[in-house]
């Protein structure tokens, strides 16, 4: 695969995880009647069950040396309760609703992600993509700023998944085997949630109507896609790039939090998006050119 196509690649799967990602609130809304915790022990479990089918039909080679390398096992079990750690705390701040400050959370971590990329792997910008950090920046300080208390779901939002996804490009494992791995050994720990920390009788599993189930056991599917499709995104491109595409979902989200749940969309909002977007337009308007010189 040559690089422009390897490029192309890598912004089509970034786009669709991070559309994915952004519609998500909406999926999980009908599961808000279910403890956070549980949630992500089911999220954790049917995520495992879903993509080690997958694997076992296309990708057992890849699957079976992760799982017989110690220190793939080791790495592999680094990110899995990294992504666990996201998950919970974003399944909380849906069912709390507090999907604003979550989307804050997803505000600042492209900021990570590129900063994570100048450190780790001396990717450079220029002038057009500084002025374009630099906006982005300034709307995301603002936001922070008058957000009115320390937003702590925002910042271990974006700090675990900054993190997580440079471990991802650093390994530089097969997508889909690296993530049946990841939660396959977080799995034990929320199957023995559901057994050992709530009554029996109470798991959803068991006290649900049909729906809930179905949607429980759909939640396996919602979250493996998005991660296979980012897991492939940050292979194929700059981590900097992996920020800027990452404001398409807290975008998605932040519009659901305020037309669909009624949440509060202030003048601060206006503002910091306004800096946000001329920063994201301007980086995409970048990017278009230098594909077309190409």
């Amino acid at each position: 695969m040559n690089s422009a196509s390897k490029y192309t690649q890598g912004i089509i799967y970034a786009i669709l995880a991070y559309v994915s990602w952004g519609l998500l609130p909406l999926f999980w809304k009908h599961l808000d009647i279910i403890p956070a915790v549980e949630l992500l022990a089911h999220r954790i479990i049917w995520s495992s069950v879903f993509t080690l089918v997958i694997c076992l039909f296309v990708k057992r080679n890849y699957l079976r040396y992760y799982f017989t390398n110690k220190k793939s096992l080791l790495k592999l079990m680094i990110t899995g309760i990294i992504v666990s750690l996201n998950w919970g705390v974003y399944i909380y701040s849906i069912n709390s609703g507090q999907i604003v400050e979550a989307s804050l959370g997803y505000f600042i971590n492209p900021l990570v992600s590129i900063v994570l990329g100048m450190v780790f792997f001396g990717e450079k910008l220029n002038k057009t993509q500084i002025a374009a950090f630099v906006l982005a920046v300034i709307g995301v300080a603002y936001l922070t700023i008058n957000f009115g208390h320390f937003p702590w779901i925002a910042v271990v939002l974006a700090l675990s998944f900054g993190v997580y996804g440079l471990m991802k490009k650093k390994m530089n494992y097969d997508s889909m085997s690296a993530l049946a791995v990841e939660t396959t050994l977080v799995a034990p720990f929320a199957i023995g949630y559901l057994f050992f920390g709530t009554q029996v009788s109470e798991i959803s599993f068991v006290s649900q109507p049909l729906p809930i189930i179905i949607f429980l056991v759909l939640s396996g599917v919602v979250t493996a896609f998005p991660l296979y499709w980012f897991a492939n995104a940050a292979i194929r491109i700059s981590l900097y790039s992996v920020g800027f595409f990452q404001y398409i979902s807290p975008s998605i989200k932040l519009f659901i939090g305020i037309y669909f749940f009624h949440e509060i969309f202030s003048s601060t909002h206006v503002i910091s998006f306004s800096f946000i977007w001329a920063g994201l337009i301007l980086y995409i308007g970048d990017m278009i050119v230098k594909r077309n010189r190409a």
